[in-house]
């Protein structure tokens, strides 16, 4: 079957990285990823549980008395923005959510962090952020002097280097499965 072409994606796939959160706050970060998905379980099993998603979390070698999960998540394209949006009323939480291109559709990534709070850009089909050419001539243009800065927030740099510390989480670091039902 071949896709007329004026039709897009309808489902993508993705993945959430939780980076560091606080062990009282991991209970809702599942609630909140399943109500996010319209679903009320996932793949996963954890010493951490709760009704939900059921992440599997393990210690945070970058900050002590934090956990990590990473999960894969399959949805309607648009799933990482609502995901993003479920987990930034957490303020404590580092995590990084990517929506994976699909056809017609660019990918997104989209992280957060206490201090910078949520950041998205849209991701090439292998990962790199993309940065239009009308953003790029207006940058240019009026403010040229500060090109350089401009760019690296428009690139996520500031969020990239907050998070890197945290995106090695050893060989403990588990993915889980979460699905939405599609149809």
């Amino acid at each position: 079957m071949t896709r007329a072409s004026n039709e897009f994606a309808e489902t993508t796939t993705g993945v959430v990285y939780l980076h560091a959160s606080p062990a009282a706050v991991c209970p809702h970060v599942e609630w909140a990823l399943s109500s996010a998905l319209g679903s009320s379980s996932a793949a996963g099993a954890s010493s951490h549980r709760s009704a939900g998603a059921n992440l599997k979390w393990t210690p945070q070698p970058a900050m002590t008395g934090q956990l990590r999960s990473v999960a894969n998540w399959v949805g309607p394209v648009g799933t990482g923005a609502l995901l993003a949006g479920a987990l930034r009323s957490w303020s404590v939480l580092r995590f990084e959510i990517t929506e994976d291109p699909s056809p017609g559709v660019d990918g997104t990534r989209f992280c957060h962090t206490p201090q910078l709070g949520l950041w998205s850009g849209a991701m090439s089909a292998n990962g790199d952020i993309m940065v239009g050419e009308m953003r790029l001539r207006s940058l240019m243009s009026e403010r040229a002097e500060m090109l350089a800065a401009e760019l690296d927030t428009v690139l996520g740099t500031a969020w990239d280097e907050a998070l890197e510390p945290y995106r090695d989480g050893g060989d403990a670091g588990e993915v889980s499965w979460l699905s939405r039902g599609v149809g």
